[in-house]
Order: C-alpha cells, then structure tokens, then sequence
C-alpha cells in the first residue's frame, strides 16, 4: 500500500504557472503562447473585414505618438544641414565706385609699409606677403599695384603717437611713517639722444627725472607729464591717460618714475607751469627748475626735510610695443643698482598715426570709414575661399587679413568698442547676402557689449550707421521667423541650433535698444516677433489648406484633406511645445507656444465647424469614416491642451465640436459591430485548430479574436467622448457589441469544431483542447477589453469605478463563456468516461485476494497518460477545469459502482476508500494541481461519508442518521415554522423532563389556511432507549400559533442520553379527522448539551433552564443517505427501523 500512496502524477507536477495575458501587436509576429498575433494578410478574402481593420490600425496607430506631453529627444530626428536660408546682395554694403577702389587699396598699402611696433606671433610680418595679399584681395594686375606702390612711397610718412594710460600700482614701498607712500608719476619721452649712454666702470646708473644727468641734448618740454598724487596707499590707481608725439619711433623710448611725494604743492601745477617753458638746456637744469618752482609755492622749510623719495622707474623702446597695443603690468627697476625698489605697474600702450598722407585722409574720410571699407573687403574675399554653400563660417580670417586690420585699427586710432561695432555693421550686412554662422554674429554682439560702457564715446555718424544695421539685421530675422516652418524645421537638430541663435542674437539687439538717441526700432522689438510669428501662421495654415483642402472642393474631397491638415497641425503644435517654446520663452520672453496654439486651434475649429455642417445632410459611411479620423485628432488637439498643467479647454474654439459629429460616429460604430463579425468569420474560416507555433496553445482565429477586441478598446480610449450622457450610450452600445462578438466567435467555433473528423479511438482531441484554449483567451480578451470601456458618469468619486451597464456587461459574457468553456470540457471529458467506468469497475471486480495498489494502478496508469496529453494540449486554466471534470466523473464513477453492488464485504468498501485517498493525492499532486479543498467538497463528500457508512456497523448506521438531523437544525430558518421548549434531567429522579410551550408560523396544511396540530415528543436512537414510547400533546385546532404548556417524562439513565447521537425528536402533525394526518415538520435537540446531563443540576425548581427556539424542518438528503444505507441491509433491527420511518414519510410532503 505504501508503494500506491507514493504514486503522484509527474505530469501534473510540472504544471507552471501561465503569465498574464498580453495583447500582442501585429509588428510582433513570434511570441509567447499568451500574446496574440495577427494572421498574415494573404491568408485574408477580400471583404471580409480586412482592410477596415487595417485602416482602424493605422488610426490607432497615429494616436499612440500622442500619449502626454512631446519630448525634444523625439522630435528631433536628423541632425543634416539645416536648409538654406535666403540672401539678397542688395541688402549688403554699398558697392564702390572705381576711383574710391583705388583709394581704398592705396590706404591698405601705406598702413602695411608705414607699419610700425613689434608684430605678434599670430601676425605676419613679411611685407611681401601682406603685399601679395593684397593685390590678390583687390585683384589688381602687377603694373596697377606698380604704379599704387609709387604713389603710396612717395608720400610722407605718417605722425606717430604714444596712447599711455597709467592705470595702477601695486606691492609698492612704504616711505612714510604711517608705514604707506604718497605715489605719483613722472613720465615722458626720451629721445635717441637721450638714451644712449658709454659703458663704464663705475656703477650702473639708470636715467631719473628727478635727479642730475651728465647727457646732453635737450629735452622738450612737452615730452614731461605727470599724474596725480594717491594719498597714503600702496596700490593707487590712476587710470590717467596721456598722448605723446614720437619723434623716431626706432629709438624712441618711454621712460616712467613713480615717487613718494613728501611736499604740501602740487606738482603736476609746477609741470604745467613749466611745460610753458622752451629751450632748456641739459636734463639736471631742467628737472631741478621743476622742484625749485613747486617748493617755491609751498610752505618754508629746510629743502632736505621735503625731498621725494623714489619708488621704481621703468624704460619701454617704442620700437617694442606691439602692433595691437598691449595692457600690461610691468615690474619696477632701480635707478642705480644701490636703489632699493618693489612693485609692479599697469600699463596700456598703443602705437598710433595722428597724419597720413593718402587720399581718403586727404578727402576728409575718417578711419573708421575706411576701416569698414576695408573690413568688407577683406570679408568677401575671405568668405569666397570657403564652400559655396558654406552656412557655418565664423568669419575665421587669415594671417594676412587680420594683420592687415591690425594695423590700420591701430593706425587709425580705433577704440575696442568701435572695432567691436565694426566687424557687427560688416558681418550683419554680409551674413545677408551670403550666411553666416549666427554663433558667430551672437559673439559680435557680446564683444559690443562688453564694450558699451564707452558707447557715449561713439559719434552721432558711427552710432546712426549701427542702429541702422540693427534695423536691417532684425527685419532680416523677422522675415526668417515668419517662415520658421522652412527653414528651422523642428526636426533637424542643426536648424533649431541656429534658431536658438539667431533668437539670442535678436534679445542681444533689445538690450541695447535703451541706449540709443537715435532709436533703431519703431516699437519694442519682441512685439514684432510676436506680429511676424502671428503673421507666418497663418500663411502656413493658409497654404496648407490651399494646397489639402481648398474651399472650391466639394465636401467628400475636403474632408480627406482636412484630415491630413488636421493631423499636421497637431504635429505642428507638438513641435511648438516640445522644441520652439522653450526657446521663444526662455530667450525672448515670448509664448510661442500658446500664441501658437491659439491660432492654429481657432482657424482648425472654423474649417472643421463649417465642413460638419455641409456634411451632415450628406451622411454616408465613407464621410462617416472620414468624419471619425477628423474627430480623433480634434479631440487629440483638445487632450494636448488640457495636459498642459494650468490649461483649461473650455476656453477653446473646439470646446463643443463633438456635436456634430455624433451621427458619425453612431454610424461608424455600427459599421465597426459588422466588420468585427466578419473578420471573425473569416479567421474562423482559415482556422485549423491547431496551436499557431510551437510556444503557443490556441489557434490563430483566438488571436485575431483578442487583437480585434484590442483595436476596439484602444478605439474607445481614444475618442473620449466628453458628454458622460452620450458617452454612456455609446459605450453601452460598443461593450454590448463586443460582447456579442465574442459570443458569435464561439458559436463559430463550435461549429467548426463538429465538422472536424475524430481520430477513432482518440480519447483527448487536440481540436477540442484548442478550442478549450482559444475560449480562455478569448475571455480573457474580452474582459480587459471591456474594462478598458469605461466612460465618465458624471458623479464625483468614481473613477477607476466600472458603470453599472458595463459592469453587467461584463459579468453576463463571462458566465456565457464559462458556461461554453465547461459545455466544451464536457465535450472533452465525455471521450473519457467509458474508460474510467472500466477501470473502476474493474477495481470493483478485483477479488480480495489482489492488493489495493494493484487493483487500482490500471486506473492511474490510463490518467497519467491522458492528462500527459492535456497537460501539453491545455493552458493552465483550461487544465485546471479539465481535472475538475475528470474528479467529478470519477466520483460519479465510484458512487455508481457503489450503487451496484450490495451486500458485499467490508473489504470491498475500503478498497474504494483506498483508492479515494489514493486519487485525492493524484490530482492534488503535491499542490500543483487541484487544491484539497476543491478535491474533498460536493460529490466527494457524500461518497465519502457513504463508504464510511458502509464500513459502520447498522446501530452505527441509525445513530448517524440522528446526528444528521442535529447537524440540520440551522440549515432553513422560519420556513416551517418554529417551536419553543424546555427540557432538563433530574437526576434525583433519574427522567428526562421535556416542556413544549408554544409553537408559531406553521404551515397551512388544511383549506381553511389554518392547521390543527399536536407534536409527537420521542427519544431516540431507538437501541439506546429500547423501553421509552413516544408521547404527544394534545390538538391544537384551527390555528398557526399553537399553545401547548405540556411537560412529559422519560425515565432514562443520565448515561443514555450523554451516548453519541442521543436526541429529542419533535415531529409536528396536522390532524385530519376524515384521511390520515399531514407532516408539519420536525426538528431536534441534542440530549448532551441540556441541564442535568452535560453537569449535575445544582438547586433551581423542577422547571429550570431556559426554553429553546428550534427551527422546524423536513428531512434532507444529507439524513436520507444513512437511510438507504440501512435499507440495503437484511438484518431484523435494520429492517425494523426502516419500516418505522417509510410509514412516517407517508405523511411528507415532498421537499420543494
């Protein structure tokens, strides 16, 4: 037996836990078992609901790119040259005649052989090359430039001039008690002969201002400047500046002191007395003329207690500034190598021409004007070496070129800021007639304004010619944002870069708006962005519909192209919100995207508004589809304002417009309930009932079923009906559609599957177990399609609450396909039911003298084999039902050959309770099959308790036949009525007392509506009081509501009535004078539980206790199970018993 109870089902151990199901698309052709997938469209008729579905896909489709709010990373899609933007050679510098040609390259060919300063690394200091460049640049031929090279020598040379600020000093030497010094400059030009000196032995002595020289030659007086005093600091700062003529720029030097100034006079006042003065001889004479003037109007004293004190000195060869000036912190020297001297001094150098000799000088033309000439020039000629379709120059020049403007911007004495506003009026024109790269204009602007500070510097021509190229930049970009569509396509990466560009280019020009008297915009210039982006939508929207949907078409034509208008306006918007928006918002403070928003849903709201109305007397199932898609992007445009937080849609032009399109979409949804049906029919047509592939269990009609019922939801969920009125009528009507599909799926099925040929003697069909399969998926598809039907009820608090319509819906179809799921089971396991028969009949058969284990293993033996087969034939669910209906056979099965056989060995019935166990262990299966609650309730228990009563003895067998009747006391209240006693043991007297009060709401046994009953009162089992007869009460007549208050007695032992199954038994009758008594019904008390009996009854009157309710009832078929067994068995007390009860259910009526 031990080997027997080990045998478990290997199959139904390996029975794994299915996944969820998964709709799977139609771009998903291989999958799991539990996704679905559409069949391939050549297996299709035309007709049959194909194409529909097809044309529903691509709609749905179109709104899954439309779920919340866009992101950039999605947009932009290319990162190819953006387009090319327009240019006008019209709209750059002026052209210039010959003559001002000639004077122009003239001007560039004395700046570079008047060159003068040292050259930097950058910058190319062969003259021939800066020649060549030039001829190149001006494309003048060898004897031209011959000629323009003579004229340009034989002119003279130019006046130069030192620009020096003195800007600060630091870490200087303390000189005063107060531990600071009271510094200022001495400082001038020495001349060549001034600053040679002969090698000596003696020591090294530096030139001072304020101390003897030996040199000779004299020193003009106008070559002396000096700064003012900074009282008590280390660190002054000055920021003086000062011009100095240059006699020979060669050996020409700058030569600085700083001092301690320890007087109470001013000594610049004492300079500038001086510097009257012409004609001194010798530098000690001169310089100490300086110091007897100033003290000579200070205050009297002895000289030495006013003597400056020397800080450091610095001596700069002109030769050796730079071309491009310099700024620059030099370190302070000793006069002599005894002087003692710290600190560094800050200085700006710039060498510059205050006379040229050449014709546009002569003519009156200031250098910034011919630095602009030449500036274009040099522009042009440097962009054409680039890619002719280059837009991404920088405006990198070459080493000549920025040589060459080196030298005339610091020639002509050119401030940064004006350098800075320059290479802006050359570079905005040019950038119009052949494009630039907006980082690089964005970074003329910065330079500009970084510079603004000197901008009152700017004359009234130079600050007239800027605001005019402000002017001429901004309309330029307005006209560019007006197409913005074209030529900053929110796809391209590259082409927002350069809008966002170019947007900071224009926020560059409002911030200098404020600093201009001469006004370069009529009104502020985000206004005019604004006006030029209103004005470019609606020139899109306009050639859009022209071009989609023109107004001179008849309706029908119209709406296929308003649809496709409709769905680029919205991936228009899409693009405004997720691209532009930012950009307009963050750089220029404008609401690109509402602005936009606006527009473009107005004007969308008016076409749409108009078509509607032409289309409704009209209405036929193409411009019924066609009204369906136009819908879905309306309300698409609606859901993308309202995602957006803060956004209500009630404010908009298309708040309402699902009106008109209710008749639409009634008739579409009419059309979809048909073609639904026909696509069905037409996968059910191709269907071989055969798993799809090899990791799939149900056929190709299931996932055709679940995509399509797939489509149907999505559908809902897109159109989103607003009205919660409408919206539940036509959900309603959808879910009811859908649920009636389903329906007609399965009656196709079955009809498909009675037509399939059976193997002969096939006891599992793979046909059925696919149609079994195909059914679970199929609820399981329509059930969260039908979820997913949800719609607004209009009551606050219940979302995520299913409509009541829906909810039944929902439940109605499951129970339909359950139901048609078990009807297949049913289908499948009736295959198997001649087999089991034989197989428990032969457990049945099987003599005594063969073990349990082997009279059953034929039986295990033929079920582990065909559930092997459903194993791998069924999913889980479908499994699952299948064993249910396999257990339920078997204990049919059981119970049947129970039935047959009678009067047989004890041994004969523990078998069966053997194999019972045995069986529960096989589908239970260590928990991987049927749960034991599942096994051990309904048929199992009646045969279970009929194989123990069969093993029982016949006192057994009556006493539970009593204990049944206990255990029945709760199961039907009030039905028949209820009856009130009182019973106790008096133990003194060794008798059971039993009181019967009252009675109440009996039923109505005679035609008068009225009864006349009595209550017999008897003990039993009958083996345990043998010597006790029953008693009754007296007749209560005419009434439902009887008042007996009669008390009887038995004389039992108080062991008696403690024995299991001991009870009181009530039986009330309705006495009829004329035919036999009715049964009113019965009810009973356990004895062991009363006063006296359970514990000793301790004081208290005869009738203590309190009195009991029992609920009147009619035997069950739970009592009548001990009956039978009884009624089998021929020994005397067993018949005697019978007999007893079959009289008293002469008087029963039948159970309702």
């Amino acid at each position: 037996m031990s080997t027997l109870l080990e045998i478990k089902s290997s199959v139904l151990r390996q029975v794994q836990v299915c996944p969820s199901f998964r709709r799977r698309t139609e771009e998903e052709p291989a999958s799991s078992s539990t996704e679905v997938q559409e069949p391939a469209a050549g297996a299709w008729k035309p007709g049959d609901g194909v194409e529909f579905f097809a044309q529903m896909r691509l709609i749905l489709k179109k709104g899954e790119g439309r779920q919340g709010l866009p992101c950039p990373e999605v947009l932009l899609r290319s990162s190819s040259p953006a387009p090319t933007e327009p240019v006008d050679p019209s709209r750059g510098l002026r052209a210039l005649t010959q003559e001002e040609v000639e004077m122009l390259y003239e001007e560039a060919l004395y700046t570079v052989l008047y060159r003068a300063g040292t050259m930097g690394p950058d910058q190319v200091d062969d003259q021939e090359v800066l020649l060549s460049y030039l001829q190149q640049v001006f494309g003048t031929s060898p004897e031209e430039h011959a000629e323009a090279m003579e004229r340009v020598k034989k002119a003279k040379a130019p006046t130069y001039a030192l620009k020096v600020s003195v800007m600060r000093a630091k870490n200087l030497l303390a000189k005063d008690p107060n531990g600071f010094s009271d510094p200022y400059c001495m400082l001038g030009i020495l001349p060549a002969s001034g600053t040679l000196r002969e090698p000596g032995p003696h020591k090294e002595q530096r030139f001072s201002f304020r101390k003897g020289s030996k040199r000779g030659g004299p020193l003009p007086a106008k070559c002396i400047q000096v700064t003012e005093v900074k009282s008590s600091t280390l660190n002054p700062v000055w920021k003086e500046h000062f011009l100095f003529e240059i006699e020979d720029v060669s050996t020409d030097q700058l030569h600085l002191d700083i001092w301690d100034h320890d007087d109470d006079v001013s000594l610049v006042e004492a300079c500038r007395k001086l510097n009257e003065v012409i004609g001194l001889k010798g530098m000690s004479r001169y310089f100490k003329q300086i110091v007897k003037s100033a003290r000579a109007n200070g205050t009297a004293g002895p000289t030495e207690d006013h003597t400056d004190d020397f800080l450091g000195c610095l001596n700069i060869p002109i030769r050796e500034v730079p071309v491009a000036g310099e700024d620059r912190w030099f370190k302070l020297e000793p006069r002599s190598s005894a002087s003692r001297v710290q600190g560094d001094c800050q200085l700006v150098l710039k060498l510059i021409t205050t006379q040229r000799d050449t014709s546009m000088s002569q003519r009156g033309r200031s250098g910034f004007l011919s630095y602009l000439l030449l500036l274009s020039r040099l522009l042009q000629f440097e962009h054409r070496a680039e890619e002719p379709n280059s837009s991404s120059w920088r405006g990198e020049l070459s080493g000549p070129a920025a040589t060459v403007l080196c030298l005339h911007g610091a020639q002509s004495n050119l401030s940064t800021l004006q350098l800075a506003v320059l290479h802006w009026q050359v570079s905005s024109r040019h950038h119009q007639t052949r494009t630039l790269d907006y980082g690089y204009l964005l970074g003329l602007l910065e330079d500009m304004q970084a510079h603004w500070e000197e901008a009152a510097s700017l004359p009234q021509e130079q600050e007239e010619g800027l605001a005019d190229s402000f002017s001429a930049f901004s309309e330029f970009g307005l006209r560019l944002l007006r197409q913005l569509r074209d030529y900053f396509p929110a796809t391209n990466s590259t082409a927002v870069y350069r809008l966002e560009l170019l947007l900071k280019c224009l926020g560059k020009l409002q911030l200098f708006q404020p600093s201009f008297e001469i006004c370069p915009f009529e009104t502020e210039l985000n206004m005019d962005i604004a006006a030029s982006l209103k004005r470019g939508n609606r020139e899109w929207f306009d050639k859009l519909l022209n071009s989609q949907s023109p107004r001179e078409q008849p309706g029908p034509q119209r709406l296929a192209g308003l649809v496709k208008l409709t769905d680029t306006v919205y991936e228009d918007l899409q693009s405004c919100y997720g691209i532009y928006a930012s950009l307009f918002h963050s750089i220029i403070k404008i609401d690109f995207f509402t602005l936009t928003f606006r527009q473009l849903e107005h004007l969308v709201a008016e076409e749409a508004w108009v078509l509607t109305e032409e289309l409704s007397p009209k209405m036929t199932l193409e411009v019924a589809s066609g009204l369906f898609e136009l819908y879905l992007t309306l309300a698409d445009i609606q859901r993308f304002w309202s995602s957006i937080p803060g956004r209500d849609s009630r404010s908009l032009a298309l708040a309402g417009i699902h009106a008109p399109f209710l008749p639409a979409v009634k008739l579409w949804l009419q059309v979809l309930r048909d073609q639904a049906k026909w696509r069905l029919q037409g996968a059910v047509d191709v269907d071989t009932l055969e798993p799809m592939d090899s990791s799939s269990k149900h056929s190709s009609s299931a996932a055709t079923a679940s995509l399509c019922f797939s489509h149907m939801q999505e559908l809902w969920a897109r159109l989103a009906w607003p009205d919660p009125a409408q919206a539940q009528g036509l959900g309603t009507q959808l879910s009811q559609d859908l649920c009636e599909a389903a329906l007609f799926y399965t009656e196709l099925l079955r009809k498909k599957v009675d037509t399939q040929p059976g193997a002969a003697g096939e006891a599992v069909s793979e046909p059925l177990c696919v149609v079994l399969n195909d059914v679970e998926l199929l609820r399981k598809a329509a059930d969260q399609a039908l979820r997913g039907l949800v719609w607004p009820e209009g009551a606050p608090g219940l979302e995520g609450v299913l409509p009541r319509p829906l909810l039944s819906c929902m439940q109605a179809l499951d129970e339909d396909l359950q139901r048609e799921a078990r009807t297949v089971t049913a289908h499948l396991t009736s295959k198997m039911v001649g087999d089991i028969r034989k197989y428990v009949q032969h457990i049945s058969l099987s003599p005594d003298s063969i073990q349990n284990e082997e009279a059953m293993a034929p039986l295990l033996k033929y079920l582990d084999e065909k559930l092997a087969l459903l194993n791998a034939s069924l999913v889980k669910e479908n499994l699952s039902r299948v064993l249910e209906a396999l257990w339920e056979l078997l204990l049919q099965a059981i119970l049947q050959a129970l039935g047959a056989n009678r009067d047989v060995s004890a041994d004969f019935y523990g078998r069966f309770h053997f194999t019972l166990e045995a069986l529960v262990n096989f589908f239970h299966a260590e928990g991987q099959g049927l749960p034991l609650e599942s096994l051990r309730d309904g048929s199992y228990k009646r045969l279970e308790e009929e194989l123990r009563l069969h093993q029982c003895s016949t006192r057994e067998c009556i006493e539970q036949y009593y204990l049944d009747k206990l255990k029945q006391r709760s199961l039907e209240h009030n039905r028949f009525g209820r009856l009130s006693v009182r019973c106790h043991y008096e133990a003194a007297e060794q008798r059971l007392a039993v009181e019967v009060l009252h009675a109440a709401d009996l039923l109505p046994l005679d035609a008068n509506g009225l009864s006349d009953p009595f209550v017999i009162v008897e003990l039993g089992p009958p083996h345990l009081f043998p010597l006790v007869r029953s008693q009754r009460t007296q007749v209560k007549s005419r009434t439902l509501h009887p008042v007996y208050d009669e008390l009887f007695y038995f004389s039992v032992p108080a062991e008696a009535c403690r024995r299991r199954g001991a009870c009181v038994l009530f039986t009330v009758m309705d006495h009829d004078w004329l035919s036999t008594n009715d049964f009113a019904g019965e009810a009973a008390l356990g004895l062991g539980s009363i006063g006296g009996v359970a514990r000793p009854q301790v004081g208290g009157s005869a009738r203590a206790g309190q009195p009991v309710t029992l609920h009147l009832r009619r035997p069950r078929a739970q009592v009548r199970s001990a009956l039978r067994m009884l009624e089998g068995r021929n020994n005397k007390e067993a018949q005697e018993f019978v007999k007893r009860l079959k009289e008293l259910e002469k008087y029963m009526e039948a159970d309702p």
